[in-house]
Order: C-alpha cells, then sequence, then structure tokens
C-alpha cells in the first residue's frame, strides 16, 4: 500500500499505482457451496512473492461462521478514491455473500498475512432496511460509505438497487437509489464523480440463476441486456440502454482509469461482445449511449456458430465473464470462460481494439474433449497440464498486477454453474495461474512455474474465485 505523505489509502492517480510495490499476497474467496463439501466458504490468502518460501502456497485461511454463504466478489472499506483524506485507511475487506445475502466485514489491517473476522451484516438487514438481496460489487466512496450493488429483493426475483454501508461501524444506512428507482437486474457498477455518472449493469433473477444456466429463461426475460445510467450526484436513474441480443447479460463494467476520461466498455457475455460506451459530444447531462450498430465495437470471442457437434446446444458463445484495463487505459483484457482463452486488446485507439495478445487456459473446446470445432481455420487447443496438474474449467476472475507485467487468473465462474459447465471442477477444485504480459507491444505467456491447486485443501477441493491484493489494484480503486 502506498500512503504517500500523510495522504489516506491508495495512490494519487492511476499512473502512481503502476509504480507501487510488487504484488506479495492476494487474497482469494473459495466457495464449497454446491460441492460435496459441507464446510463454510473461507477467505483464502495466497503468497505470491517469488522470493518467499512460501510461494504458490496458502498461508491462512479464515472460515466464515456459516454455510453455503456463497461468497463472490470483494471491495474495500477505503480506497484510492479517499486519498486525499489522511483519516482514512485500507483496513477492512467486505465480502458480500451472493447467495446468503450476509455480508461480512474482514479485519485485514491487523495482521494482513492473517485475517480476521470483524463484523458480520445479517440478511436481515438488507431485507428490511432496503428490500434488497444478493449483494455482488462493493466500492468504496470518497464520503466514506460503502455502496454495494445488489441482484434481487427477497423473494428471489431481479432488482437492481444498491446498499449504503456506515464506513466506520458498517450498519446498513439504507438504499442508494430513489424509491422504485431500482433496475430489472443488477450485477456490477463504475462511477466516475467527475462527470457525474454511474453505470450499472445486469445479470439476472437469482431464483432463475441460482441452480445453473437454463436458456428458457432468457427467453423469459430473467436474464438482463442493459446498462443504466444514474446521476451520481443525485441518485436518479436517468437512462436505460438496451444492448438488445448481442448485449445479452452484461455482467462487468470498467471506465477508464483516467479520472477526466468519459468512456469505457462492458464485457456481454452470452453472445461474447464487449461494448464501447461513452459521451455524446452534444450532451450537457451526462447520459452515455452506445454507438449505433454500424459503429459498435464488438469484440467476439470466436464465432459460437462454429462449435456444433458435442454441444448440448447448437452454438457455444465464448462466454465473456471479467474484463479488466490495465491502469494506464492502453490495455484491454476478457476471458472467454468456455472457449478457455484470456485475450489482450490495445485499447490506444478507443474505437478500434486491437488483439495483440491470446492464451489458451483449459475450456470446453480442448482437443481430446467431446466438442468439435467445425471450423478448419480454428484449430481446438490442447488440455492444459502445469506441474502435473490438469486444469478443469476455463480461465474467468482477471487481476493484473499494478505495473501491468503479471495476469493472475483463476478458473471457477458461481458454485451451480461450475457444476453445470465443469463437473470435474468440483471434484477437483479450482486453479490460480499467472501470465507473463508484455506490457510495451502486447502478447500473453503462461508462467509455467506458477500454480495454486485448490484442489488440494485441507477440507477437500475447493472453488476460488476473485483476487484481490490488500494494496488495492485496477478492479478495485477508483479515482476522482
Amino acid at each position: 500500500m502506498a500512503n504517500q505523505a500523510r495522504c489516506g489509502p491508495g495512490y494519487r492517480s492511476p499512473l502512481d499505482a503502476m509504480k507501487g510495490p510488487r504484488e506479495q499476497i492476494v487474497y482469494l474467496p473459495c466457495i464449497y457451496r454446491s460441492t460435496d463439501v459441507l464446510k463454510p466458504d473461507y477467505l483464502a490468502t495466497v503468497d505470491v512473492d517469488p522470493e518467499s518460501t512460501t510461494f504458490c502456497q496458502v498461508i491462512h485461511r479464515l472460515p466464515m461462521p456459516n454455510l453455503k454463504d456463497e461468497l463472490h466478489h470483494s471491495g474495500w472499506n477505503a480506497c484510492s478514491s479517499c486519498f486525499g483524506d489522511a483519516t482514512k485507511s485500507r483496513n477492512r475487506l467486505i465480502l458480500p455473500s451472493l447467495i446468503s445475502s450476509r455480508i461480512y466485514v474482514v479485519d485485514v489491517g491487523t495482521d494482513p498475512r492473517a485475517p480476521r473476522l470483524h463484523k458480520m451484516v445479517e440478511p436481515v438487514d438488507l431485507y428490511w432496511k432496503c428490500n434488497l438481496a444478493n449483494p455482488h460489487t462493493s466500492h468504496c466512496l470518497a464520503n466514506g460509505q460503502i455502496m454495494i450493488s445488489c441482484l434481487g429483493d427477497p423473494s428471489g426475483d431481479g432488482k437492481g438497487g444498491f446498499v449504503l454501508l456506515d464506513g466506520e461501524t458498517f450498519e446498513v444506512v439504507g438504499n442508494w437509489e430513489h424509491p422504485g428507482e431500482a433496475a430489472p437486474f443488477g450485477y456490477d457498477f463504475w462511477y466516475q464523480p467527475r462527470h457525474n455518472v454511474m453505470i450499472s449493469t445486469e445479470w439476472g433473477a437469482p431464483k432463475a440463476l441460482a441452480g445453473g444456466f437454463n436458456p428458457a429463461h432468457v427467453k423469459e426475460g430473467q436474464y438482463g441486456s442493459s446498462l443504466h445510467v444514474w446521476d451520481w450526484t443525485t441518485h436518479r436513474k436517468l437512462q436505460t440502454l438496451d444492448l438488445g441480443e448481442e448485449g445479452a447479460i452484461p455482467l462487468e463494467v470498467r471506465f477508464l482509469h483516467d479520472p477526466d476520461a468519459t468512456e469505457g466498455y462492458v464485457g456481454c457475455a452470452l453472445q461474447s461482445n464487449v461494448f464501447r460506451f461513452f459521451k455524446t459530444p452534444v450532451s450537457t447531462t451526462g447520459f452515455y449511449i452506445p454507438e449505433d450498430s454500424s459503429q459498435v465495437v464488438r469484440v467476439e470471442g470466436s464465432d459460437p456458430r462454429n462449435l456444433r457437434s458435442g454441444w448440448a446446444l447448437p452454438e457455444m458463445p465464448g462466454l465473456i465473464t471479467d474484463i479488466l484495463i490495465s491502469l494506464d487505459d492502453r490495455f484491454l483484457y476478457f476471458s472467454n470462460w468456455l472457449h478457455g482463452d484470456i485475450r489482450q486488446y490495445d485499447i490506444t485507439d478507443r474505437k478500434n481494439p486491437r488483439l495483440v495478445g491470446q492464451v489458451f487456459l483449459g475450456g470446453s473446446i480442448v482437443s481430446d474433449g467431446p466438442v468439435r470445432v467445425l471450423d478448419p481455420e480454428n484449430p481446438q487447443p490442447r488440455p492444459l497440464v502445469i506441474k502435473g496438474r490438469r486444469v478443469s474449467g476455463g480461465p474467468q476472475m482477471l487481476q493484473l498486477s499494478l505495473d501491468g507485467r503479471r495476469l493472475y487468473v483463476t478458473t471457477s465462474l458461481f458454485s451451480n454453474w461450475d457444476k453445470q459447465f465443469y463437473p470435474d471442477m468440483i471434484k477437483e477444485g479450482s486453479v490460480m495461474m499467472q501470465i507473463h504480459v508484455n506490457s510495451v507491444s502486447g502478447g500473453l505467456t503462461l508462467n509455467n512455474n506458477f500454480l495454486v491447486d485448490f484442489g488440494k485443501e485441507p477440507d477437500g477441493p475447493v472453488l476460488a474465485h476473485e483476487l484481490r491484493y490488500p494494496g488495492g489494484d485496477c478492479t478495485s480503486d477508483i479515482w476522482v
């Protein structure tokens, strides 16, 4: 962490963050829900310091006090948005539970290598105070509060609202949005205060997605396909941007890190497209719209029509499940969880991303699997074996080092979807890998000497999900 000259947590700017120290440990939520192990989910601390004697090992496990929470994403009580406030400290990790609707607050300040539970927010507080459930993304705000997006209401229907927590007591304050203005669905969000705007995305109704993916639910309207534009100051919803079928299930959304930027990208899972959104030149109200259909940037994972044989559906999408942008706003990365590849695009020309790196890490189209690629110009990748361990599953959550030279990846998406699409991962556990990144001209290369095998955990194979650095990273910190 870089607390520079009596300032608050994080870094003064994204470019300053790129000069920060190399990561030494990472935190990952590990999930047992939907596996054969009846144990609580836990927060794992993994040593990623190559000079350490415990390199590539889980050095601490903090079990939650309940079963079947489905820990998922995490955030901070304070980040670079509070850099100007010397009274703030990044010492609490916020851990929402996607299924149980609990929110755990973890003390990572007392001993960063051995986190301890600080507080638990019960589901009833979200239900009764906010009429919300299934918390997902958490971001700290410059005013000291913590904002968490939610997927639904207490009955399991879709409802894209936001919970506010007090940044000191971690009590539920109430809703961020105004009554009656929640979106139909919720998932991720990102805000850009200098332009008074926040954009949120949609996954689906919790009661539809919790048991696995059913394509019929898409046709029934139980999954989203829109972005929602909000006034950051008044908390009013200004605009809904329908991305259509090609934008079905828009998940991770990222503004450029430059706080003066007026554009960003969103990864749309079902058709494997990345859309660019931006502020129109004539707009004075902060509205953001996608370009017309002839200009929208669609970064396609692969043509799903080429994948028919041996697959349950007529087509197999790449299924973009995570995207991130390097801190210098030069490269965009995304993972195709089903096809099994990670891609790196040069986005210096924002309207015309250019593919500069690609690496396959497992997935559903490996050469010895049941799926046949019908396009002869797209040969099927070999199964990935690293340090004697065959990787089951595909690349999913991504985290980039501050300097942009190392990309970490895990393979679990969501426990019941893991069970549906990669049943071997339930039996064998997920893995964490590291990719060497050419941050000058582009290029991705697997580090064959790095592997964290979560199939060897003391209580049995577990599903490790999102990665978080103690000092902040390119998916946690927002600059104001």
